[in-house]
């Protein structure tokens, strides 16, 4: 055992008892091969958090895709990673006197009026920024499973209320989605026991990389630890695996965001249970994928 693990072993046996961290070559061994998550849809190669991401991955072949959902100035739900409208759509000629360009500046309406495709080329031209309805019903089309990020809870108050609002109504919270087709993540602590509070039979994940000795509070609420990959090693999935979630599970470990292959054989190694990233495919031929 190494030195960084056998430390890992002593800030947890306070919490657990006596705990032996396995090897990465032991946990390895414990594993399958990890899931691979396209990241914001396959957005390597079409406008992230778009229905064309979604597709693209559907046509690559992978079941799971990740997403960002905030709140508009009228109350809609949309899906779209940045707080500011400007780097991924064409706001700033639509609404040229509307600056900061916040997503929460806006209304529904508005943002559907945005060009969410150019910046990434030609042939995306006229794609949109979905609204959370208009996405999950794509999911549900291609049969695909979703990693929902809660972005930016403290900016909109109560949007972990609307967001299991709309699930319900779109279908998202009966017994199949919600235990074999959904997980929710933040990288609010809060927001992410909030939902676990609201609805304990969702799985849900923490983004992050909590300190070994916080892990125990954070398994209360999560089922997974969903760190940077630049931040993981051996010892810390070792830690992240040793504990149980709120479901009684082992805590699982989903890390981000991997775009190469040796980074994702790397992390594989390590023993992680999921790798997010841009290009499933090169993650996928380089580690395999569970699904």
């Amino acid at each position: 055992m190494s030195a960084r693990a056998a430390t890992a072993t002593a800030a947890l046996a306070g919490f657990v008892g006596v705990l032996v961290l396995p090897t990465a070559a032991e946990a390895a061994q414990q594993h399958d091969t990890p899931v691979v998550v396209a990241h914001r849809g396959a957005s390597g190669y079409a406008p992230e958090n778009t229905l064309q991401a979604i597709d693209k991955a559907d046509k690559l072949g992978f079941d799971w895709v990740e997403n960002d959902v905030q709140r508009t100035k009228d109350g809609q739900l949309v899906v779209i990673h940045d707080t500011n409208l400007a780097r991924t759509t064409n706001v700033e000629q639509i609404f040229p006197d509307r600056a900061p360009y916040n997503v929460g500046d806006f209304t529904a309406a508005e943002i559907a009026k945005l060009d969410a495709g150019s910046w990434k080329g030609a042939e995306f031209a006229g794609a949109r920024v979905p609204t959370l309805t208009q996405y999950l019903d794509r999911v549900d089309h291609n049969h695909q499973k979703l990693l929902m990020e809660i972005k930016a809870p403290e900016l909109y108050p109560g949007i972990e209320k609307d967001v299991l609002r709309v699930l319900g109504e779109e279908g998202w919270l009966n017994r199949d989605h919600v235990r074999n087709r959904l997980v929710i993540q933040s990288f609010s602590a809060d927001s992410v026991r909030t939902v676990h509070e609201r609805r304990p039979d969702i799985t849900t994940g923490f983004l992050g990389t909590p300190d070994v000795s916080d892990l125990p509070r954070y398994a209360q609420f999560a089922d997974q630890i969903n760190p940077s990959n630049g931040t993981i090693s051996d010892w810390y999935v070792a830690a992240v695996h040793a504990f149980k979630g709120p479901h009684g599970k082992r805590l699982q470990l989903f890390t981000w965001t991997v775009n190469d292959a040796a980074t994702a054989r790397r992390a594989a190694g390590l023993g992680v249970d999921g790798i997010i990233t841009n290009v499933p495919d090169v993650v996928r031929e380089a580690v395999g994928d569970r699904e």
